[in-house]
């Protein structure tokens, strides 16, 4: 990616932006305060409209969108379906539906009431907007960029989930080229038969596949070291055990937080220490198990002050957004039973100002050449739909 005068524009490293939103969506993750949420969607919103490329892979936007509406949707209709109803407002007076002795606790339909359902869409906009904030990382950061940046020991992890993030876009670059040639070809019918355009796409899919697998031999991708079996054992109990530890920390702290459902008489700062050891371990040992991949680089992405402004943005809208639910605990959840108005204090709004920053000190991205078409003649002319409109433009 160059700019007009020959130099690489500076583009923020794509696991910057991953780090961003994680803390965007982390700063969400235990509240169902409408505003709060609502807020966090239009932060997201400008930035990703702001600082998104120009490509292709960073239109899947309203892909999310969708899937988030599909959740919210979803967990609305289980509430109606299966839900516990306990307000007093009933605005569906449906008939309840006796279930068998096996299924007792499980009640079918019933009637619904207002609460019920302001408390289900909250809870789906939660997990929507989660997934939103995700989807702007997709939508910021190039996957082949970011299975470049991935560690060396979590390579064939890395090229999984780029594989995973990376097919809709390609499916759509495949579909463009196909409806491109077409029309070139003269034929500017749109086609909807599978042999005219599923055929050709996967024609496509599978040159490129053998392209690219052609390339990645060439250039010995996924080769090792050889190691000796005191280090690979010693590897796999850093990585094995960092795992364990660390799940078992994050469990533990959690009970001793005092997390939303979660009852325990163990402090937090007892199991502290077993996370912060099982993260060590774990970055430890996929330090050590990434010395034995050998891999070249052409272009290193760099990690320099920019990236940290934007990880700090993040996490300083994390830690500032649950300061401010933590000194206001009404804030936190809206109150269904009796439904009341959100509480929304001063502080909330300008906790999340630090996470549209980077929506102003990140570099702009490049914009497309556009490139004078030179000028057609009748000769030069395609067959079809532009030698007709040729022909009557000279007559």
């Amino acid at each position: 990616m160059t700019s007009a005068s020959g130099h690489r524009r500076r583009v923020v490293h794509p696991g910057a932006w991953w780090m961003w939103a994680t803390a965007m969506a982390v700063a969400i993750a235990t509240t169902t305060n409408p505003v709060l949420l609502a807020l966090v969607l239009a932060v997201v919103v400008l930035t990703v409209v702001a600082r998104r490329p120009y490509a292709p892979w960073a239109r899947s936007l309203r892909l999310y969108a969708a899937l988030g509406a599909f959740v919210v949707v979803s967990r609305v209709v289980l509430h109606v379906l299966v839900g516990m109803k306990t307000s007093e407002t009933i605005v569906l007076p449906l008939p309840q539906v006796e279930l068998p002795e096996w299924a007792r606790g499980i009640t079918l339909l019933g009637p619904v009431g207002l609460g019920g359902l302001v408390g289900a869409f909250l809870e789906g906009l939660r997990l929507a907007t989660m997934l939103f904030c995700f989807g702007a990382a997709n939508a910021l950061a190039n996957p082949k960029r970011l299975l470049a940046a991935t560690p060396p020991a979590v390579r064939d992890i890395g090229t999984a989930t780029v594989i995973a993030l990376s097919v809709a876009p390609q499916l759509v670059e495949s579909v463009q080229r196909v409806r491109k040639a077409r029309v070139l070809r003269g034929d500017a019918r749109r086609a909807t038969r599978v042999k005219q355009v599923a055929l050709p796409v996967l024609h496509d899919t599978l040159d490129r596949s053998i392209s690219l697998a052609a390339s990645m031999e060439a250039r010995g991708y996924g080769r090792r070291a050889e190691r000796p079996f005191v280090t690979r054992f010693v590897i796999g109990v850093l990585m094995l055990g960092g795992a364990l530890l660390t799940c078992v920390g994050v469990y533990g702290t959690m009970q001793g937080s005092g997390a939303e459902g979660v009852v325990s008489d163990v402090p937090w700062w007892t199991t502290a220490p077993v996370l912060v050891v099982g993260i060590v371990a774990s970055v430890v040992g996929v330090a050590c198990a990434g010395r034995s991949m050998r891999r070249t680089r052409y272009r290193r992405d760099p990690w320099g002050l920019l990236e940290w402004a934007v990880v700090a943005c993040g996490i300083v809208t994390l830690v500032a957004v649950r300061a401010v639910l933590e000194d206001q605990p009404d804030a936190r959840n809206l109150s269904v039973s009796p439904l009341a108005m959100p509480v929304v204090p001063l502080w909330l709004p300008l906790a999340l100002v630090p996470a549209l920053l980077p929506a102003f000190f990140t570099p702009e991205p490049e914009r497309p050449r556009r490139t004078s078409a030179p000028e057609r003649t009748l000769d030069d002319a395609a067959p079809g739909r532009d030698a007709r409109a040729l022909r009557g433009a000279t007559s």
